[in-house]
């Protein structure tokens, strides 16, 4: 780094006064009005801006790194502050002749507090500044106050305020824990240093001296609530760098306990007194450095105070500070692994401050343990300090490296935190985990009874990642430690995601999760191998940003590492076979038509055995929850349960099988019964009507509950003797519980029709994660859309219901035209956080999947209209949709469609298939081609 220029170079106080003095000359009869005022407002906005300008300079030169920017905003605040309070002395408001009764020259200090009085101040950071006064101000030093604040104000300064004297100070600060703490951080700027001396020294008796502990707790429970507020996690892939875990007020918050506390100035005056050692000073002065460095980067690159690193800013700060694309994964990717990883360190060194604490404050812990004489099995090493597992030298390692996994493995097994020091040494002993320990039978053993622990391994796990030892012991999990997916659909990072998705399968084991996956506490009661299942999570994604196919990958590694963790052939196999297929089951579920016997067959031939089966569902659980908070619905259970039912029927010979024709006519009988009973009373002619309306692939396409409900709505419809402009009928069911409205459309059938109720969804923010399309034989379309709401709900409520009606009727009776009202949309909505993401786009025409129609998968950047125009298209092309499946992943789409051609057959010819593929690739990448207007001569048809 370059020679640091001295602060006084970025403001030059003499000459300001110079300039201040020959503006007051200029005033008549000496008297400051409204425009000298303005005036000494221009001076001090040209000198502050070039000290900005400079200051930026600086820093994006790289001459100065984050903290000496800090200083630098703080020092020329201080020179501004300090010459407004000398010119306003001398010109606005000077004190009054001692002679006069009128006290007007008692002491007085401007004070600055909070992140200013730490002279912390970021390029557009707040300032808090009080005005200390002996006694209650008199007229002329309000009007002084007042002069100064509107200046600054004009200066286009936030500044928090208060006018105080020394006893309303200390009053106050007893009473708010927030402002105490603010005041924690008070710095003289200007004016009295005696007063302010008095200030401070009953500050530290009055304030810190007593119930310290008090101050401690109410700090951590307001750091443990703004935790909540952020998502309570420090691997959120959108983090605010100031608020979040792990970020800027967690260490301003560990300095302000060890300040009151320990009455310190520094960080590193905590290693004399035995709380810090210098390795956590270290680690305490590289985050803080990294953090204000990305904090200035943050400000400077969005012109304001911003404070989360968003996905729209995370690439331009990589550039801006020199992360490159390597073979550990882009610019981007480098740059957000190190946020987390100086997240973690703080993480870290916050749990070290607060257990110190506990240890010297609090020694009657509630955790603590009488004697190690009551325990079985008494480890040899180890000992309990206050409720805390400790190791009982510092040779303990040194002398066995197994022992830095025994420390965890007795820990889970005392249920016991561990104490600092231990972990300090851990961390220092890492590297004696080298290849003869990873190859250690005892070591492995260790591991795996910890992964597979009945009671609960989250915990565990979560201990060795933070403390470094799980990724030293599974280097290629090392890999993925604070590895972020760059997507808006993942919101943790690797490891996060798969601790997570590790304590979900072992809540569903313990039945924690009934009412949510029934299913899958039934079933995991029924597997051969838990530690298949635990295995196969640990290492579902281990093999994420390497550059391939993380599912091929994550399978080499599996074959790799399961002998070394002790399991047989078959568990090993059976690893890297879930690892390798572990996306199998989402993608069948929620991209094929389960009514599609093909799909089934193609799924059961991947799946061959229940056992599979059963650790496959389980494994998709516990994946997809783990993602997110918003990402697992009842309408992606009810899915997954059903491609599972039918997956194992076929597996175990239990499945109806028989022709189409016939299974046809047994659910058309099933109906007749049901209509015959119905309290609604139907003709015979009524029902013979119904049951001539449909074709073999409506009547398996559906269940019996859905036909019944069909047959009313069509009933109902026919039965209507006042004509519409349109025959229009629309049903909206929502199920209890499944997170998702069925909307059934009932209208005549014509070229286009999907496309714009698709579209009039999409402006009514209904998302469609589902569809079938069926023409009956009387010319009518029965369309179902299952839509969710943008929040991942139901699409239900009367209001909504009925604006959502309200908007198909118009798109179907030409009333407004979904494709323009789509496109203002589109502009309206330009600049969206999606735009950032590059996502290839894909179009694959699949005559493999489906016995009757032609499978076409669509991947893309997700935008709205999207589903609008891709079927417009596909209507362009004289397809047919019987069904559609469409489902996003955050920022990328994949819809799938099932079509037909005017003939209702497959399309087979090489060259019509060749011109889908292009067609919809020119939609989905913006491009138009010589037959971008078919569409809309489509639209002007109908």
């Amino acid at each position: 780094m370059a020679k640091i220029k001295k602060p006084r170079s970025i403001i030059d106080r003499k000459r300001l006064s110079g300039k201040l003095e020959e503006i007051c000359k200029s005033a008549p009869g000496g008297k400051i009005d409204q425009q000298i005022n303005q005036n000494i407002l221009a001076e001090f906005k040209e000198v502050l801006e070039k000290g900005h300008n400079e200051i930026k300079s600086r820093f994006e030169s790289r001459e100065e790194d984050g903290g000496q920017t800090y200083k630098n905003g703080s020092y020329l605040l201080d020179q501004i502050v300090v010459s407004l309070h000398e010119f306003a002395t001398q010109h606005i408001a000077p004190p009054a002749p001692k002679s006069t009764k009128k006290d007007g020259n008692q002491q007085f200090s401007i004070i600055a507090t909070g992140g200013y009085g730490r002279a912390e101040i970021a390029p557009y950071s707040d300032i808090d500044l009080m005005f200390l006064f002996k006694r209650k101000p008199v007229r002329t030093e309000e009007k002084l106050v007042e002069w100064m604040l509107y200046m600054l104000w004009d200066l286009g300064l936030k500044v928090g305020h208060a006018t105080r004297s020394v006893n309303e100070a200390i009053k106050t600060a007893k009473e708010d824990h927030t402002v105490r703490t603010s005041l924690l951080d008070a710095r003289i700027v200007s004016g009295s240093d005696e007063l302010f001396k008095v200030f401070s020294e009953r500050f530290v008796r009055e304030m810190l001296s007593a119930k310290q502990m008090d101050f401690v707790k109410a700090k951590l429970d307001e750091r443990d609530a703004r935790h909540d507020r952020m998502g309570d996690s420090r691997y959120v892939l959108e983090p605010n760098i100031k608020e979040g875990k792990g970020g800027l007020r967690d260490l301003q918050t560990l300095y302000w306990i060890a300040k009151a506390i320990y009455r310190i100035k520094d960080i590193s005056e905590l290693v004399p007194l035995g709380v810090f050692d210098a390795t956590d000073v270290k680690r305490f002065v590289k985050a803080q450095d990294f953090l204000w460095g990305v904090r200035c980067n943050l400000h400077y690159a969005a012109g304001r105070a911003e404070e989360i690193l968003s996905f729209n800013v995370q690439g331009d700060l990589a550039k801006r500070m020199g992360y490159r694309k390597r073979a550990s994964g882009s610019g981007v990717e480098r740059f957000m692994k190190h946020y987390f990883l100086v997240a973690k360190d703080v993480g870290d060194l916050t749990r070290v401050l607060c257990s110190m604490l506990e240890e010297r404050h609090d020694k009657k812990s509630k955790r603590s343990f009488p004697s190690f004489s009551f325990l079985k099995n008494k480890p040899e090493d180890f000992t309990i300090e206050n409720g805390r597992l400790n190791i009982k030298n510092k040779s303990v390692f040194s002398k066995d490296p197994v022992n830095l996994l025994r420390l965890f493995s007795e820990a889970e097994r005392l249920e016991s935190d561990i104490h600092p020091e231990a972990l300090r040494s851990v961390y220092k002993n890492l590297k004696l985990l080298d290849a003869k320990i990873l190859n250690d039978r005892e070591a492995n053993k260790l591991f795996i009874d910890m992964l597979t622990n009945p009671k609960g391994p989250e915990l565990t796990l979560r201990r060795l990642n933070e403390a470094g030892v799980l990724g030293r012991f599974v280097p290629d999990f090392g890999r993925v430690v604070a590895q972020m997916q760059y997507d808006m659909y993942h919101v943790y990072t690797v490891d996060e995601h798969t601790i997570n998705a590790i304590g979900i399968v072992n809540q569903i084991e313990m039945g924690l999760l009934a009412n949510d996956h029934p299913l899958s506490t039934q079933i995991i009661q029924e597997i051969k191998s838990r530690r298949v299942l635990y295995v196969a999570v640990l290492l579902h994604d281990i093999a994420k940003g390497r550059g391939g196919d993380h599912s091929e990958l994550g399978a080499e590694v599996a074959l790799k590492l399961c002998p070394r963790f002790g399991l047989d052939e078959w568990e090993t196999e059976t690893v890297a076979w879930l690892v390798l297929h572990h996306l199998d089951m989402n993608r069948t579920a929620f991209k094929r038509d389960l009514d599609d016997p093909q799909a089934i067959k193609h799924f059961v031939e991947l799946v061959q055995t229940p056992e599979r089966l059963r650790l496959l569902l389980i494994l998709t659980v516990a994946d997809t929850r783990a993602v997110g908070p918003n990402v697992w619905n009842g309408w992606k259970a009810t899915l997954l349960r059903e491609l599972y039912y039918r997956a194992m029927e076929e597996i175990t010979g239990k499945s109806p099988g028989g022709r189409a024709d016939a299974r046809a006519v047994e659910t058309k009988a099933k109906l007749e019964l049901e209509l015959e009973s119905d309290p609604d009373k139907w003709s015979k002619e009524e029902i013979n009507n119904h049951l001539s309306l449909g074709y073999t692939d409506y009547w398996l396409g559906f269940d019996l509950e859905h036909l019944i409900r069909h047959a009313r709505l069509i009933r109902n419809a026919n039965r209507k003797t006042n004509k519409q402009d349109i025959n229009l009928h629309i049903e909206n069911f929502t199920q209890s519980g499944a997170d998702i409205s069925e909307v059934v459309v009932y209208t005549p059938d014509h070229p286009g029709l999907f496309s714009r109720i698709a579209g009039a969804m999409s402006l009514s923010g209904a998302n469609i994660v589902d569809a079938r399309a069926v023409t009956l034989a009387n010319g009518m379309a029965l369309d179902t859309f299952w839509v969710q709401d943008i929040a991942g709900g139901a699409y239900g409520g009367g209001d909504r219901e009925r604006r959502l009606e309200a908007k198909i009727e118009a798109a179907l009776t030409g009333k407004i035209n979904p494709k323009k009202e789509i496109e203002k949309e589109k502009k309206r909505l330009s600049g969206s956080r999606t735009e950032v993401f590059t996502v290839p786009p894909r179009v694959l025409v699949d005559n493999k999947a489906s016995n009757t129609a032609t499978v076409i998968e669509i991947s893309t950047r997700n935008r709205i209209g999207l589903l609008h125009d891709i079927t417009w298209g596909l209507t362009g092309l004289g397809l047919q949709i019987t069904s559609a499946h469409i489902t996003t992943y955050g920022e990328r789409a994949v819809d799938v469609f099932y079509v037909k051609d005017v003939f209702g057959l497959k399309v087979e010819q090489e060259s019509k298939i060749k011109s889908i593929e292009n067609k919809l690739m020119e939609i989905i990448t913006g491009q138009t081609g010589e037959d971008a207007g078919m569409i809309d001569k489509i639209t002007a048809l109908n």
